[in-house]
């Protein structure tokens, strides 16, 4: 199964993100079948950027049959792919508040699943929960061909029991679309732990991130055994590499930590 990773740098002008969605997963999808993504990720904050830290993100939310979905819906089609993409929703009960979602569309234009981060980033300096709502701890997984995706946003990348819950409930495939900040070692810190999360998971890991002055960039394609199958440096582009079904069974063969495991991780209620 083929993935393609676009990484842009969005703004708050959302036809302008969704024109340059268009664009870069065009420029992936050749004329032979086998060239062409299964699916396509893009990075957390797809629709709109954050902003300046005094961006209302809920005066530019939408709900899941808004525009942007159904901009999506439309290049899904067109492409023949499931495309990953992330969107503040409106929140009904906090008009002043926006959800961080991601949203997975069908070839055939259908919703698949939405996921809404739990884990706001409140950290470094920075605090996501003032402009944001977190969603349930569930974890939201969508089967795709023989594989089935797990879905992360970001932040989330820093917590491994949910990596692990996903896995649980079947993942073999952890989708992280991000807008992983700047800052000194963060960009490291993003390597490593997709790396790591790969590794202790035996499972593929998806991540594709926004770049420009204020993200780190680095989409990247890790295999289950911590090998970057293929990535991007800081600049606007679109990576694409295969997730191997026998690879994966290889990897859990020759390293079965999943089934050594004396715990178990189960979501929160």
């Amino acid at each position: 199964m083929r993935i393609a990773l676009l990484q842009f740098s969005a703004t708050l002008d959302k036809e302008r993100n969704l024109a340059e969605i268009g664009r870069l997963a065009r420029s992936v999808s050749g004329d032979r079948a086998a060239e062409r993504p299964a699916v396509v990720v893009c990075p957390e904050a797809s629709m709109c950027d954050f902003g300046p830290a005094d961006t209302v993100l809920a005066e530019y939310a939408e709900p899941l049959d808004g525009p942007f979905v159904r901009g999506l819906a439309d290049l899904a089609a067109e492409l023949g792919a499931v495309i990953v993409a992330g969107m503040f929703e409106r929140v009904a009960d906090d008009p002043g508040r926006a959800y961080n979602t991601l949203v997975v569309v069908r070839p055939d234009g259908s919703l698949a699943a939405t996921y809404r981060k739990i884990h706001l980033y409140d950290a470094f300096g920075y605090r996501e929960s003032d402009r944001l709502v977190a969603g349930e701890p569930e974890p939201v997984t969508v089967p795709v061909g023989d594989h089935r995706l797990g879905l992360l946003t970001c932040y989330d990348l820093r917590f491994p029991e949910f990596a692990r819950a996903l896995v649980d409930a079947g993942a073999d495939v952890l989708v992280v679309p991000a807008a992983w900040m700047h800052g000194p070692l963060k960009e490291d810190h993003w390597v490593t732990l997709a790396r790591a999360r790969a590794i202790e998971n035996t499972s593929y890991v998806a991540a594709s991130g926004q770049c420009g002055p204020a993200y780190s960039g680095h989409s990247m394609l890790v295999d289950p055994m911590g090998v970057v199958v293929t990535s991007l440096g800081e600049q606007v582009g679109v990576a694409a590499g295969d997730v191997d079904a026998e690879r994966l069974a290889q990897a859990r063969t020759r390293n079965p930590t999943l089934r050594h495991r004396k715990f178990t991780v189960s979501p929160q209620k």
